[in-house]
C-alpha cells in the first residue's frame, strides 16, 4: 500500500500500464466466436422446430431469462464485473455449452448405432448421467475460461457466482427455446402452459443452483490467490456438487410418478435448496461490504481518504447517499462518482490480495493505477460543486 501523508500524483512516474489491444482483441474474438455458436443452436432449432415455433419458443425463454439476469445484476451490484465478460459468459452459455452438449450427444448416438446392437441407450441414462455431467463441464469449463480471461477482476466466490449464473442463465435459454418450441409444435395449449409452469416459473433458477457450485470453488481459488494451473483442481472439485444436484434434479422425473409427487419433491428438496444459494449469496455479499470497508479504512489512515470518504465509499447507505447526489448533478460529474466507487472498490480488493500475500509486480502496478485514477475522480466530483449538493469531503 503506497505510504504517503499527501495522496498527490506525481507529475511523471514510470509508465506500468500495459498495452490493452491484446485485451481488447481477445475479448471480441471471444464473444464473436461464442455468439457464432449461439447462432448455430438457432439454425440446429430451426430446422426441426421451424421458424415460427423457434420466435414463439425464444420470446418465452426470454422471461424466465430476465428473471435470472435481474438477479444477478442484483447480486453484482457491490462490485460490478466487466460488461465484456458477462456478454461473452452469458453467450458461452447460450451458445459453445449447448453446443457441446448437442455434438457430444451426436456423437453419442453414432456410437450406439454404429454398434450393430451391442450398445444401447436409455432416456434415464442420457438424463440422470450423460447430461448432467456433459452440461455442468460445458458450462463450468465456461467459468475456468473466465478465471484465466480476467483473473483481475476475479476477486472471490461471489464473482465465481456471477459468471456460473449468467453462463447457466444462457444454457437455460436455449433449452428453454427447445422444450417450449417442441410444446408449442408438438402438444396442446395444456401442455404448454405445463411447459412453462415447470420451466419458466418453478425452476427458472435450477442451472443456475447447479453451476453456481463450479462458480464458487473457483471463487474460493480466487481468494486464495491460486495460479492458474492449481484452479484447475478446484474447477474438478466444484463439477462434483454441480453434478450431483444437476442428475439428482433430471433422476426425480423418474424416480416419482404423478404431477403431485412432483410438487412435493420440489417443495422438499429444490426450494430448500434455492432458498440456501439465497443465504450464501446474501452472506457473500456482506462479506464483500465488510472487505471493502475494512481495505478502504486502511488507505484513510494512510492519507488517500477522508474517514467521510470511507463511510461514503464502503457502506451502501454512503453509496446510495452519493449516488444520489450524482443524479442530481451534470452528467461529467455524475460519471466521475460511479467510477469513484467502482474504482474505490476494486482497490480494497486488490489490497485484500495483496494483504493475503498474493502480491505480484502486476498486482502492485493495478494498486498504483487504481489510486492515481481515484485521485482524478476525487477531483472530477469535487469541480465546481453546485450549491446545496453534496457536502465537501477534504
Amino acid at each position: 500500500m503506497q505510504e504517503s501523508p499527501s495522496p498527490v500524483p506525481a507529475v511523471w512516474s514510470r509508465p506500468t500500464t500495459p498495452s490493452r489491444t491484446g485485451a481488447i482483441v481477445l475479448a471480441a474474438l471471444g464473444i464473436v466466436l461464442a455468439g457464432l455458436a449461439l447462432l448455430a443452436v438457432f439454425i440446429y432449432l430451426t430446422t426441426f422446430l421451424g421458424t415460427g415455433a423457434l420466435l414463439f419458443g425464444l420470446i418465452l425463454a426470454l422471461l424466465p431469462l430476465a428473471v435470472v439476469l435481474f438477479a444477478v445484476r442484483w447480486i453484482d451490484r457491490w462490485d460490478p464485473e466487466p460488461r465484456p465478460a458477462l456478454i461473452f459468459a452469458l453467450l458461452w452459455g447460450a451458445g459453445i455449452s449447448i453446443v457441446t452438449a448437442l455434438v457430444f450427444d451426436l456423437g453419442v448416438q453414432i456410437t450406439i448405432a454404429a454398434s450393430a446392437g451391442a450398445l444401447t441407450g436409455s432416456d434415464f441414462t442420457s438424463a440422470v448421467v450423460q447430461a448432467p455431467i456433459v452440461e455442468e463441464v460445458a458450462k463450468g469449463f465456461g467459468v475456468l475460461v473466465l478465471f484465466w480471461a480476467v483473473r483481475r477482476h476475479f476477486d472471490g466466490p461471489l464473482d465465481g457466482v456471477v459468471y456460473a449464473a449468467t453462463i447457466a442463465a444462457g444454457f437455460a435459454f436455449s433449452e428453454n427455446i427447445q422444450y417450449f418450441g417442441l410444446a408449442m409444435t408438438e402438444g396442446s395449449a395444456q401442455s404448454l402452459g405445463i411447459t412453462f409452469l415447470l420451466r419458466g416459473v418453478f425452476s427458472p433458477f435450477a442451472h443456475v443452483t447447479f453451476t453456481i457450485c463450479t462458480g464458487l470453488a473457483l471463487g474460493l481459488a480466487a481468494r486464495r490467490g491460486t495460479s492458474k494451473g492449481g484452479a484447475f483442481s478446484y474447477f474438478l472439485f466444484g463439477l462434483v456438487p454441480a453434478i450431483a444436484l444437476h442428475a439428482l434434479w433430471n433422476g426425480a422425473t423418474f424416480v416419482l410418478a404423478g404431477d403431485s409427487s412432483l410438487l412435493v419433491y420440489y417443495l422438499v428438496v429444490q426450494v430448500p435448496l434455492f432458498i440456501a444459494a439465497i443465504l450464501v449469496v446474501v452472506f457473500l455479499r456482506r462479506q464483500e461490504a465488510r472487505v471493502t470497508l475494512r481495505r478502504l479504512h486502511e488507505y484513510a489512515q494512510a492519507g488517500w481518504f477522508t474517514p467521510a470518504e470511507v463511510s461514503m465509499l464502503g457502506t451502501g447507505a454512503g453509496r446510495r447517499q452519493a449516488l444520489a447526489w450524482g443524479a442530481r448533478q451534470e452528467r461529467p460529474k455524475k460519471i466521475a462518482m460511479r467510477r469513484f466507487i467502482a474504482d474505490a472498490t476494486r482497490l480494497a480488493f486488490v489490497r485484500d490480495r495483496l494483504v493475503r500475500g498474493h502480491g505480484t509486480p502486476a498486482l502492485h502496478d493495478h494498486e498504483e493505477r487504481l489510486l492515481r485514477q481515484l485521485m482524478i475522480h476525487r477531483a472530477d466530483v469535487l469541480r465546481q460543486t453546485r450549491p446545496g449538493a453534496m457536502p465537501a469531503t477534504r
